[in-house]
């Protein structure tokens, strides 16, 4: 395969206590306030701040390593958006709203049809998925819309969520691409990891 990779980036949560922050029209941090006065922000920014590390970590690494129109972030009801997207409190809102279950319609359906139209458009690049490998609301979604196309980093296995996002960013700041495999081949590598008691 050849050619830059395309990264897919999962949500922060945002129905958690810094999204709430953010959602006060008395908020007193910066993205608060520039939210509130109309200024643009865009989806990186927001869950770069809700989310805090993780975020910021895949954000970091995804931008070192892609160009910025290649760098999606996975939505609970709007499918793909890049995270240049700009934001609104009633955007954040919404998103706060919604179930992000591979059951739930709302969220899967948006998410498949933006999938299908990058499958179309991708060429024979890689789509390196940044997120939780251990459920099926991501992977489940992502595997069956880009058979064969879908890679993670190797290091993510056995890492929980600061982990992942620390590791993120040392490799960012590095300049140091991740090893990545197929999603064909988690399996294999979760039961390497359980047989080495880690």
């Amino acid at each position: 395969m050849s050619g830059f990779p395309i990264f897919l980036l999962s949500p922060a949560h945002a129905g958690g206590k810094r999204a709430r922050m953010l959602l006060r029209p008395e908020s007193n941090s910066a993205v608060g306030k520039r939210l509130h006065r109309g200024e643009v922000v865009t989806l990186g920014e927001v869950f770069s701040f809700v989310s805090g590390l993780y975020f910021r970590g895949k954000l970091a690494y995804a931008s070192r390593f892609a160009a910025a129109e290649d760098v999606l972030v996975i939505t609970p009801q709007r499918g793909l958006l890049p995270v240049s997207t700009p934001v609104s409190p009633a955007d954040l809102a919404d998103f706060s709203q919604a179930d992000i279950d591979a059951g739930n319609e709302e969220y899967r359906r948006p998410l498949e049809i933006d999938l299908a139209g990058l499958r179309l458009t991708m060429g024979d690049r890689r789509v390196i998925f940044l997120g939780s490998l251990a459920s099926g609301k991501y992977v489940d979604v992502l595997r069956g819309a880009l058979q064969g196309r879908l890679f993670f980093p190797i290091r993510f296995v056995g890492l929980g969520d600061m982990g992942r996002g620390a590791l993120l960013l040392r490799h960012a700041k590095a300049e140091n691409e991740l090893d990545y495999a197929p999603i064909e081949e988690l399996s294999r590598y979760l039961r390497k990891k359980e047989k080495a008691g880690i």
